[in-house]
């Protein structure tokens, strides 16, 4: 298995949910309500998710270049 497959993976499912969160988004009845949720429910966990799956891959490129 590639080095870098789980990361591209890991893109395509934050995109997917960006994507589902957007269509309930686009359904609420007041704009508010709309932004709302695709705040809450799409940009700040997707958001946290990337942040914690990738936090090994950010210690791995600060070793390294602590090595060079």
């Amino acid at each position: 298995m590639p080095k870098y497959a789980s990361l591209g993976a890991m893109y395509i499912v934050a995109i997917a949910w960006l994507y589902v969160t957007f269509m309930m988004a686009i359904t609420e009845t007041s704009i508010t309500g709309g932004i709302l949720t695709f705040l809450f429910y799409g940009v700040l966990p997707c958001g946290l998710f990337l942040w914690l799956v990738g936090t090994p891959q950010r210690k791995r490129n600060k070793s390294g270049q602590i090595a060079e």
